[in-house]
């Protein structure tokens, strides 16, 4: 894509790249593994359950059996939705660039891969929705992929060429989902994929951006606007 081209709408992933949610996850995801006494993991493995369903995260890090990481699913959500979810903050210079989208007309909508209920409260008590009412998010059996959530969403906007989308995202997860749904994608290194904390190589997928900030994204959009 070249720099002439313009992006008719901006989707955002929410943990990692919207809002810091790490504390309300972690501190869940210890207390279920407290609870059925299963042995603790270190803080990096706690830290990459943020992002994924949260059934593939039990499955694949304790090795569980179905039975298993369903019942922790179902104890986690319980914590998080009712006493931990709003443990969490947004982004530095998030909402100057949703700012910025705003005021040159660029409708967003937000794809992730949190439950539906859990975005909204969360997006409602941080402010996010006087941005946009467009939310989907993952289904409760864990059956959408994220392209499946980025296209409910582009269906929504009513765009019909999807490289004029630009999905922003902090992980693989978003960079895939990209991908297979047909959009253009922008990584950012603060949150819990790419960069540090999740070790992610953004080199292994195509994207027109690479932030280490919120604000470089406005970069996209015109040429002679500070990031």
């Amino acid at each position: 894509m070249t720099d002439k081209m313009k992006y008719e709408a901006v989707l955002f992933d929410v943990d990692g790249t919207v809002l810091d949610t790490s504390e309300g996850i972690v501190l869940s995801v210890r207390e279920t593994i407290e609870h059925f006494g299963y042995e603790m993991l270190p803080e990096s493995e706690l830290l990459k359950f943020i992002g994924p369903p949260i059934e593939w995260s039990f499955r694949d890090k304790l090795g569980l059996a179905e039975e298993d990481y369903k019942a922790a699913a179902a104890y986690f959500r319980d914590r998080y939705s009712n006493v931990n979810l709003l443990l969490a903050k947004p982004y530095e210079g998030i909402f100057e660039l949703l700012d910025f989208l705003k005021s040159k007309g660029i409708p967003m909508a937000i794809a992730t891969y949190k439950k539906q209920d859990y975005a909204e409260k969360l997006l409602t008590h941080f402010g996010f929705d006087k941005y946009t009412d467009i939310i989907y998010g993952s289904d409760y059996e864990g059956k959408l992929r994220k392209c499946d959530i980025i296209d409910l969403c582009i269906d929504k906007l009513g765009v019909s060429d999807k490289k004029r989308v630009l999905m922003v995202g902090d992980s693989s997860h978003d960079a895939k989902g990209a991908e297979l749904a047909g959009t253009s994608f922008a990584a950012v290194s603060f949150g819990f994929g790419f960069g540090e904390f999740g070790g992610e190589d953004i080199n292994d997928y195509e994207h027109v951006i690479y932030a280490d900030r919120a604000l470089e994204i406005k970069t996209l959009f015109r040429e002679d606007e500070d990031a």
